[in-house]
């Protein structure tokens, strides 16, 4: 595993249980201090280490459960008492009053989605009472003899390691925040990328819909120089039968599987489902004897290849309607409309059958000469 891929899966490990690991890391915190306060004989703030050992081992059970305000509520109660009382016990030169500063930014990370709208004054007025603590402890005991002396080494020890863990506290969550708001803006760009997809992707077959394939087509109308190409119009034949006799699931596995065979038959070509069991596809560079070569290829295909479905082979043909792009036309609804109708007529005369200018002629001129 790269190192990169390794960061990231531990920076979202950690954001996404982010409370847990604050649970644990603060219990340890008490587990230490409850070292210290035992090699330094203040015996009721080992008690207290011990309860807050306690607390902090019910607070996981609340965290895994995913019940974060009281575990927040907890956390904020416990940190104010400790450091009052051991600030009593040991004094301000121990620098137990920092405690206080190291739960800031716990209080603003989980506060920012505890709490939402007004609900956010919460957190100014947690901010608030955390102040009104150090600056109750700083009156009443930065000059106040503390109930057990320590000498300057243990005052230095717990001087470092409290330091320590406000620093670690300070950094770790501003940090976590940053991360986690990058990862926020990461997920919406994504969400905004699939959504410009899905605005132009059919759902069901992901091929291009009318948004994602007039632009297309009118690009290709409207540039210089001019492209050439040719349109089929393709509509699948009685396939509101289909539906009626398998249902509207059977239906939906047959154009997912016409879909597949239009993909690899068609393949460098852009394929649009304009609606229903309607589809387009656009062939650049093809001229007109091409087209309709491949567009009865494509038809026999479709034709030979059934759509399984639960053991059940539905068989689907298609009626096809192609036009080749000229100068006559401006729009690229007018030259659909023309494959449209060629396609329709191929409809009213026998369906699964491929109609081009030349065909739909031809039939006409015989329909004539018979009449």
């Amino acid at each position: 595993m790269s190192t990169n891929k390794f960061y990231d899966k531990l920076m979202h490990f950690l954001v996404h249980n982010s409370l847990f690991f604050t649970v644990i890391v603060m219990g340890l915190v008490h587990v230490a201090m409850l070292i210290f306060m035992l090699c330094f004989r203040v015996y009721p703030l080992v008690q207290f280490n011990i309860l807050s050992v306690v607390v902090y081992s019910f607070c996981l059970l609340l965290a895994k459960t995913g019940y974060m305000m009281p575990v927040y509520i907890s956390i904020m109660l416990e940190v104010f008492a400790y450091s009052l009382l051991a600030t009593l016990y040991v004094g301000w030169d121990s620098g137990s009053h920092h405690f206080l500063f190291s739960i800031v930014p716990i209080i603003v990370y989980f506060g920012a989605s505890l709490f939402k709208g007004a609900k956010r004054w919460i957190v100014v007025i947690l901010l608030v009472l955390d102040f009104l603590t150090f600056a109750t402890i700083r009156l009443i005991y930065s000059e106040a003899t503390p109930l057990y002396q320590l000498n300057s080494v243990s005052l230095q020890m717990l001087n470092i390691f409290i330091n320590f863990v406000m620093i670690f506290s300070v950094c770790f969550y501003n940090y976590m925040y940053i991360y986690s708001s990058e990862e926020m803006m990461v997920n919406l760009q994504k969400q905004n990328k699939q959504l410009s997809v899905d605005a132009k992707e059919d759902e069901l077959t992901n091929l291009l819909n009318r948004r994602g394939f007039l632009p297309i087509l009118d690009s290709l109308m409207h540039e210089e120089p001019k492209h050439h190409f040719c349109i089929a119009f393709c509509d699948v034949d009685n396939f509101k039968r289909i539906n009626d006799s398998y249902g509207h699931d059977c239906g939906d596995e047959v154009l997912r599987h016409i879909t597949k065979v239009i993909k690899k038959e068609m393949h460098g070509c852009d394929i649009c489902r304009w609606g229903g069991e309607e589809f387009i596809i656009l062939m650049r560079d093809y001229d007109m004897n091409v087209a309709i070569q491949k567009m009865e290829y494509l038809r026999k295909t479709i034709e030979t290849n059934d759509t399984v479905f639960y053991n059940k082979h539905i068989s689907a043909t298609m009626t096809i309607g192609v036009e080749e792009y000229s100068d006559t036309y401006h729009d690229p609804e007018d030259v659909i409309k023309t494959a449209d109708e060629r396609m329709y007529y191929g409809k009213q005369h026998g369906k699964n059958i491929v109609i081009s200018s030349t065909v739909e002629e031809e039939t006409h001129e015989e329909e004539i000469v018979s009449e």
